[in-house]
């Protein structure tokens, strides 16, 4: 196993990532018996899903577990390491890899699909501050297999990092600005047609076609006077930037 240690001699990673990658013992005897750090973890994520990232503070896991708030402490340094571990037992495991033979665009199409679905399974997680790579057990499993889908396209590692990158921001964008957009047409009390039409109708009465006729003529198409099918805007950016990438491999092909 590669050293955890750096230069200066102390660990990247704070002792309760360290205990979930199995590098260090957790914990045997708590204050009460039965908890772990699992349970913590999981107690948490019961609270994101049902209520909202904003509703987790050590206060509330304890209390949800019976114990004092400081108990909490032996096992978790800091929210910002509990947010790490949510995320982590949120997201699972990826799926598993395509069968043999199956071409990059394909697997790697697979990957951002299956990302979507961890996100609005836990919207919560959108709301997680961004607090650097991967660095748990299943998030790396997840950065792995999107590395996997990659490989045999003639792309250098930094080149196949920038992709995933790329891909995994977009999967995030979207899921939030779709998440945004669901919580303001269900808090109308509208279909999204409905909402749809009605901005469409406000936009009319606002731009003026002299001074906006790229609007205007958007408008005029009839193509705010209906929702798309759910998933259109994803497959829509996904495609485009899988044709992007397509033309960065056929370049490396070319060399």
């Amino acid at each position: 196993m590669a050293d955890d240690k750096g230069e200066g001699g102390g660990s990247f990673l704070p002792a309760s990532i360290e205990a979930a990658w199995g590098l260090r013992e957790r914990p045997s005897k708590g204050p009460k018996p039965g908890l772990t750090l699992d349970r913590i973890v999981n107690t948490a994520v019961g609270i994101a899903s049902a209520e909202g990232l904003d509703a987790v503070s050590m206060g509330r896991i304890a209390k949800e577990l019976g114990v004092s708030t400081m108990s909490l402490y032996r096992y978790v340094g800091a929210k910002s390491e509990l947010y790490v571990l949510m995320q982590d037992v949120a997201m699972g495991p990826p799926p598993a890899g395509p069968p043999a033979g199956v071409d990059w665009r394909t697997g790697l199409a697979r990957w951002a699909w299956s990302s979507r679905e961890v996100y609005h399974r836990n919207l919560w997680m959108l709301r997680v501050p961004l607090s650097g790579p991967p660095a748990t057990p299943n998030s790396v499993a997840w950065w792995e297999r999107a590395m996997e889908a990659l490989e045999g396209t003639g792309l250098g590692e930094g080149a196949k990092v920038s992709v995933v990158m790329l891909v995994g921001g977009f999967v995030r964008t979207e899921a939030l600005m779709t998440a945004d957009l669901a919580a303001v047409i269900s808090a109308s009390g509208q279909s999204p047609e409905e909402v749809l039409s009605r901005y469409g109708h406000t936009l009319r009465r606002l731009a003026d076609p002299a001074r906006y006729p790229a609007v205007a003529r958007m408008l005029d198409s009839g193509v705010m006077d209906e929702a798309d099918e759910p998933d259109y805007e994803f497959r829509f950016g996904l495609d485009r930037i899988l044709d992007g990438i397509a033309l960065l491999v056929e370049r490396e092909d070319g060399k």
